[in-house]
């Protein structure tokens, strides 16, 4: 099988105006990555995943509440969600997310 390369993510998950993107970047039998693209105010309202999940985000700056803890993620932010865990993501500015879905 060969590599997966994306040279560029924040060129391949243009933020659409007044609006957001999701695309699949990868998927296998026990991973899936998904790149989300926010423009300024755009959010996914409180929800939940049954597997754990990683957020990284690669440009931009996200209002993330975890269970009952509010943080601001920047570029370079890395979190970890167990199953369940309830969550929102609101951007704060354009934004680009990675949403990896971990092996349940």
């Amino acid at each position: 099988m060969p590599a997966t390369v994306i040279e560029d993510l924040v060129a391949v998950l243009k933020i659409p105006s007044g609006d957001m993107l999701s695309r699949m970047m990868y998927r296998d039998d026990q991973l899936r990555v998904v790149g989300f693209a926010f423009d300024t105010g755009q959010e996914l309202s409180e929800h939940n995943a049954p597997r754990s999940v990683i957020i990284q985000v690669i440009s931009g700056r996200l209002a993330l509440t975890l269970g009952d803890d509010k943080v601001e993620a920047t570029v370079g932010t890395w979190v970890h969600m167990p199953p369940k865990m309830p969550h929102s993501v609101r951007a704060l500015e354009p934004t680009v997310m990675l949403l990896t879905v971990l092996p349940g």
